[in-house]
């Protein structure tokens, strides 16, 4: 093959066996460094704008970007969180693909931190006006269109949340799991040490709330309501029923139980279980929670081998 293979290299780098205007092999390849496209892709593409390299690129965004339309109807619910602290400022990010084998890609890891950066450098108040932001010259829609064309699977910002402080209060930062999830506190009268752990209990322990005080009245309302419902119907079916006041108590200690579990600052801390997050920070006030879980809440893509062979072989 390798006598027979230079030959016809050069000739479909040359002319493509036909009178097109001859692209060098030198620029082909140039071209390709640069994105990441086939080699054909770029020949083609350098021979629709009889071989401007800036053109070029641009014909293969154009070219990626209608790959990334053809994926819009895919599930993207792996992929990464990250986040992004400087000064008073803090931006936690989530950026999905399809697949957790991509998520692993050093390039759509890269990807996921420039958006973490241009988030935290622009501050847009909306997932609109993030995606219309410029990065080196495009709006982060079509970077993430283009990056969704190269890695061959639909990628998309999905969520961000930005984060600023007072000069005497400390963030906490925290990744679990390789970047699956990420979590940002704000803490009054703390330090760093303890702004962190208290994020790394909120990674870990997924509290919905910091403490009573946030906790909607009608999320209480509801919760006691099932608490009676189930308490009167398992009283009505003992053997020895208990008196009214008995079950009063008995629905308030499964409610206190219950808002233990999603109440950040009454949760059992998870470097000493021993104590709860409120006795671990002693006077310092927890301001802020963010955590942040890939796919959280989403549909999971569902894996078939047989039927995505079947896709790529029929080029869907």
């Amino acid at each position: 093959m390798g006598k027979d293979f230079l030959p016809l290299f050069y000739k479909i780098m040359n002319n493509g066996g036909n009178d097109k205007m001859a692209i060098s092999a030198k620029l082909v390849k140039e071209l390709r460094e640069k994105t990441g496209a086939g080699m054909m892709d770029c020949k083609k593409a350098l021979e629709a704008v009889e071989g401007d390299l800036e053109k070029a690129f641009d014909w293969l965004r154009e070219k990626g970007i209608a790959n990334a339309a053809k994926k819009a109807d895919r599930i993207a619910a792996e992929g990464l969180t990250t986040f992004k602290v400087e000064g008073n400022t803090a931006v936690v990010v989530e950026v999905n693909s399809e697949t957790d084998f991509v998520a692993k890609n050093k390039e759509f890891q890269d990807l996921v931190v420039r958006i973490a950066q241009a988030i935290y450098d622009n501050k847009p108040s909306s997932l609109e006006e993030a995606l219309a932001m410029d990065i080196n010259g495009k709006t982060l829609e079509i970077t993430i269109a283009e990056a969704s064309g190269k890695i061959g699977e639909k990628l998309s910002l999905r969520r961000f949340d930005i984060s600023t402080k007072e000069d005497n209060q400390s963030f906490g930062a925290y990744s679990h799991m390789g970047g699956k999830i990420s979590a940002i506190t704000i803490l009054e009268n703390s330090n760093e040490e303890i702004a962190r752990d208290v994020a790394m209990q909120v990674a870990a322990s997924a509290p919905q709330y910091i403490d009573r005080s946030y906790i909607p009245a009608e999320f209480l309302e509801r919760e006691r309501n099932v608490l009676i419902s189930q308490a009167l119907e398992e009283n009505k079916n003992s053997a020895k029923p208990k008196p009214e006041n008995i079950v009063t108590k008995m629905i308030e200690g499964r409610l206190n139980k219950n808002l233990k579990d999603i109440c950040l600052v009454d949760q059992a801390f998870i470097k000493n279980p021993d104590v709860t997050v409120a006795q671990y920070i002693g006077e310092a006030t927890i301001k802020k929670i963010v955590r942040f879980q890939v796919g959280e809440g989403m549909q999971k893509r569902e894996e078939n081998f047989a039927e995505e062979v079947a896709a790529q072989i029929s080029g869907k």
